[in-house]
This record gives structure tokens, sequence and C-alpha cells, in this order.
């Protein structure tokens, strides 16, 4: 088997509530048997392919799991969490079952909390992927919110990322010079091409969480609180106020453009309001209603060569298409910014003009005001 391949055993059961007494989950829309073909973003695919095609890519996937083993890995992330389960936070177990449902995932993905101040959450592993949920996004969401971040987090597992991401929170945990097992390899181009995946991938899995949470607000509401959300919740957030700023900001053309892909550089997310400004996009196509009227991949189904290679030319049309818009973003901006540099350079120099000017000036009127006293 290719080790970037993700096996992913769909024997374990979701158990069964009713046996144990426990509360039945909340009926929400079930997608029976959908694929993750069915949500994917195409630049997510394309990224996927060019990651995979990236010198030396192959051997860090070996070297890292042959080195951290399936149960290396699972403590280093596992050690300081703690599993939840039907007497350990049962609200989020009965929302993982409530998305696991929706989604009509069989497979058991095992759900930790682990103390840390700031807003996130991770599917990690090989072969046996799990989910890392940081108490400071338990402070802020709400229910119907915590459904859109597991709900993402299951498009990831399903997708098959956790591998993936695994090696990215590791690269970056350690950093490019701490991992001596994969001397001789150049880790930055496979950190950066990792990295832009990274970015890609959200794009899908947002995607997963707006079926699996079926209200847009919801989603949005998660966005915005990642964003700019408090543990204390005295500030009250607005919504309707969050909807323009994405608006605003997914119009924002030349230098902001500009600035916005150099603060991209680096990051495994996109920004929460581009992400929430493509889901936007996303919940009015034609797609997306198939998808909710039941016509949509389903898991086992057999795809047709043809159909594969139209599905990975949309990725490859995409990602050009955005590349060359990008590229006339950037020029754009670039010519911008020249344009602006030369006005201020055009008005220094003009100011210095003129500085010079009244200081001669001045020189002058204070010469002849010294030969005149003189002259007295």
């Amino acid at each position: 088997m290719s080790p970037c391949a993700v096996p992913i055993d769909p024997e374990p059961r979701l158990r069964d509530h009713t046996a144990m007494n426990e509360p039945t989950p909340i009926a929400h829309r079930v997608f029976e048997r959908i694929a993750p073909q069915s949500w994917e973003h195409p630049a997510d695919r394309a990224a996927l392919q060019t990651l995979r095609a990236v010198p030396g890519f192959d051997q860090v996937i070996k070297r890292t799991v042959g080195i951290f083993g399936e149960t290396g890995i699972r403590t280093t992330f596992q050690a300081n969490a703690v599993l939840v389960g039907r007497n350990q936070y049962q609200h989020l177990d009965r929302l993982k079952l409530e998305v696991q449902a929706a989604l009509d995932w069989p497979a058991e993905v095992p759900l930790f909390v682990t103390q840390a101040p700031w807003f996130n959450a991770g599917a990690y592993g090989v072969e046996r992927p799990f989910i890392v949920l940081n108490g400071a996004t338990l402070d802020i969401l709400d229910e119907n919110e915590l459904r859109v971040v597991l709900g993402h987090e299951l498009g990831h597992v399903m997708s098959g990322h956790s591998l993936y991401r695994t090696m990215l929170a590791l690269i970056l945990a350690f950093g490019l010079h701490s991992l001596p097992f994969l001397a001789g390899i150049a880790l930055l181009p496979i950190r950066l091409a990792l990295q832009e995946w990274s970015r890609k991938s959200e794009l899908s899995a947002d995607r997963a969480a707006l079926l699996v949470c079926s209200n847009l607000d919801h989603a949005l509401s998660m966005f915005m609180k990642a964003a700019g959300g408090t543990v204390t919740q005295q500030q009250a957030l607005n919504l309707a106020a969050y909807k323009e700023q994405v608006d605003d900001y997914k119009r924002g053309a030349g230098i902001d453009t500009f600035f916005k892909l150099l603060n991209l550089l680096g990051q495994t997310h996109p920004f929460h309001t581009l992400r929430a400004a493509a889901l936007l996009e996303w919940s009015d196509t034609d797609d997306y209603r198939s998808i909710l009227a039941g016509d949509y991949r389903r898991r086992g189904e057999t795809q047709a060569p043809t159909q594969f290679s139209a599905d990975m030319g949309e990725a490859a049309s995409y990602y050009t298409g955005e590349v060359r818009e990008k590229a006339g973003e950037v020029s754009d901006a670039a010519r911008v910014v020249a344009k602006k540099a030369a006005a201020q350079a055009k008005q220094v120099a003009g100011d210095a003009t003129s500085a010079l000017k009244a200081v001669a000036e001045g020189a002058a009127w204070r010469i002849g005001e010294a030969l005149r006293r003189g002259g007295k």
C-alpha cells in the first residue's frame, strides 16, 4: 500500500445509545453513504496532487511514520488530553455522534479535549484518525457552533486528510532542523507545499461542516467567534455586521489583495473571513443544492475513468484559473504600489524642493535684513 494512502476501517460501529439508556442524538438531515468527493473543493484535490509530486514527500511520510509509529503519533497528540465519552464531556460525545450520523460515517472517531488557550481543533492520525479540540474552543462556542467544528474535522477524516495534517503539525512543532531522521531531505519545499494544501483542504472541510449543521448562520457564527470571540463572552457579537465585513473583505482588491496574499504566506489556514466568503459562495451553487436534494456521490460506487478525468480536469482548471487570477491581482497590486510610491516620491521631491526654496528665500531675506541693518 502506498505510504500516502490512509486506510479507514469502517467496521467499528457507532454505539447503540438506546441500549445504554443514553439520550438519543438529535435528528438531522442524513446524507446516506455520502462520499467526500461530493463536497471536496477542486483546489484541495489539485493541491494534494501537487504535494504528492514534491520530491522527497514520500520519504518524509515513510520515515516519520516509521519512527513515530501509530502509537507514537497518538501519544504525541493525546498524552495531554482527555478522551470524550459517555462519562466524560457527555454533550460533546452526543454532538460527535450526531455529526457522524449526519454524514453516515460508521467508523469510531475518538475525540479528545486538550487544555490550550487558543481557538483550534484538528484531525490527526495515520490508520485510526482522531480529533483533538482545544479547551478555548469550548469556551466560546455554543452547541450549534461546536457541531460545525466537529463536522469540519470529520470532513478532514473522511477525506483522508489526517495523515498529511499530522505530518505538517510534526514538522511545524519540531522545526526543520530537529528531525534528524529526515536528514538529507529538502524540507522547506515540502513544508510550503503542505501549508498550501492545508489552506485549500480547509475549504473542503468547511463544506462538510455546512452539510452537517444545515444552517449557514451557524457556520458563519463559528467563523466570527474564531476570528474575534472572547472567553468571557461579555461583548455581544453581531452576525449581520460580520456578514458585511466578509463582503467588504472579499471585495478588497489592489494593494489590499497584495497584503492579503503576503499575510497568508506560512499560514496553515486561510483567514476566517475568507473561509466564510468561500462558504457563502458555495452555498449558492447548483452543486450544493444538488447535494441537499440527494444527488451526490456515494461511498462504494465505482467511478468511471472518464468521470475521474473530468474531476481532475476541473481541479486543474480551477487551480490554473486561481493562479492566473491571483497573479493578475498581485500584478495590479504591484502597479498600485508602484504608482503610489511614485506619487509619494514626487510629492516628497516637491516638498523637498519647496522646503529648499523656502530655506533659500528665508536665507535671502535674513541676508537682506542684515545688509539693511548694516547700511543704517
